[in-house]
């Protein structure tokens, strides 16, 4: 009898596990799990936090709507620490044992370039907000940030024109890795073509965290002081926006006289910055904060909200910009492909985010390109003002197709416009 009730006990202790069991495997799949892949500390959590936060929120507006194929979105959000090898580890992480269907995230090429191996490896899915220096096509990823000639050409083709001062001389700045120097590499061929001579071009590059910026700025100042309009074209990421604005206003050199043009500085790098001296200072983006129409408008008071209700430290002064913006994009149309796709399953929704289209809070609706990976984005001129926010004094007419190998790089023009399948 007493091997009779122990046999008994197992078998109804082994159902209830088995049940725990089948109870818990219904729960996974009740949610589809999404990578959030940005540094919240280090030297670009400046920039990268904002991200983040973007991207949970973008989550809990899918969420509140029903989800993605009837099932809720449940973020896994790593630190990665602004340390490029440490991505490559987290994107493992994500993908082999959180089991992620995508990851948004990176900010830096560099740390771009470390979790690229992984995604091809597990064939994973990584969409990328930041704008980019191009060179690149891969089939795990999907730019939701601008290539060259959707921000660093133009930028410096108005530098060039009677609106933008007819600036004859340029300094290159920036930090030191393959964002700043590829992007430099194109810009000087580019400048080349449009009559600009070595000598009149500075390159100068900083590490990352940087900040001395004293003889930097004087050295820009005397390269300007030998008579053609010279232009700032800055590359500087992270933190180091911060000493380096300071000192532009401590050494009195004005926007009138010396234009910087940054490609990576926007309304939250602005943040903590004495924008008074630098105003007139400009930035080449695909949205500023301060464009006016009804979809930003929306946009912004949403992230108001959602900032007060987070209790977010920064929901005294809420900010929008222009990666937040791929972001917000990015997640929206990686959901509408997984619908049209019915289905998480990588490949599939490779083939379903061709020509994909979105109502933007830049005031277009802008699509993925159906073949290369990138988005066609409008392209817009900032002044900064004396409130820190972004006056936009030019901007293309509508959306352009992004060109990830430049035609001012030798041999670009014979490399395929779609990734290898």
């Amino acid at each position: 009898m007493q091997n009779s009730r122990f046999i008994k006990s197992m078998t109804v202790i082994a159902a209830s596990i088995a049940i725990m069991g089948t109870s818990q495997i219904a729960n996974a799949a009740d949610t589809i799990k999404v990578g959030v892949l940005h540094s919240l500390s280090g030297t670009m959590a400046i920039s990268e936090t904002a991200l983040k936060e973007m991207a949970l929120m973008t989550i809990d507006e899918i969420n509140k709507k029903g989800g993605v194929l009837g099932k809720q979105l449940e973020p896994v959000v790593v630190d990665p620490a602004s340390d490029w090898p440490l991505f490559a580890t987290k994107a493992r992480q994500l993908l082999s044992q959180d089991k992620v269907a995508v990851t948004f995230g990176c900010w830096t090429s560099v740390s771009r370039k470390s979790v690229l191996p992984v995604f091809k490896e597990l064939n994973g899915l990584l969409f990328y907000p930041v704008q980019y220096e191009g060179e690149e096509l891969e089939k795990n990823v999907f730019y939701t940030g601008a290539a060259p000639n959707q921000q660093a050409i133009p930028a410096v083709e108005y530098l060039m024109s009677k609106k933008g001062g007819s600036a004859k001389r340029f300094v290159l700045l920036g930090t030191d890795y393959v964002y700043p120097r590829t992007t430099n590499k194109i810009l000087r061929a580019f400048l080349h073509s449009k009559g600009i001579t070595d000598a009149d071009i500075m390159e100068e590059y900083t590490p990352f965290g940087h900040s001395d910026y004293q003889t930097i700025v004087a050295n820009i100042k005397k390269f300007a002081a030998e008579g053609k309009k010279t232009a700032v074209i800055s590359t500087i990421n992270g933190d180091s926006n911060v000493p380096f604005y300071k000192e532009l206003g401590n050494a009195g050199l004005k926007a009138k006289d010396v234009p910087v043009v940054a490609f990576s500085v926007g309304e939250e790098e602005l943040r903590g910055v004495d924008t008074k001296p630098l105003v007139g200072e400009l930035a080449a983006w695909n949205y500023f904060m301060s464009v006016k129409n009804p979809t930003n408008a929306a946009w912004i008071k949403e992230w108001s909200e959602y900032a007060k209700a987070k209790k977010l430290p920064t929901a005294d002064k809420p900010l929008t910009n222009d990666p937040m913006e791929a972001t917000y994009i990015g997640i929206h149309m990686w959901a509408q492909a997984v619908e049209k796709a019915k289905s998480t399953d990588t490949d599939k929704v490779i083939a379903a985010m061709a020509g994909q289209t979105f109502k933007a809070p830049d005031g277009f609706v802008v699509e993925m390109d159906p073949k290369n990976h990138h988005l066609h984005k409008p392209v817009m001129v900032g002044e900064v003002k004396a409130d820190g926010q972004f006056n936009v004094v030019w901007k293309t007419p509508g959306p352009i197709k992004a060109q990830p190998w430049s035609p001012y790089i030798e041999g670009d023009d014979k490399k395929p416009d779609e990734p290898v399948m």
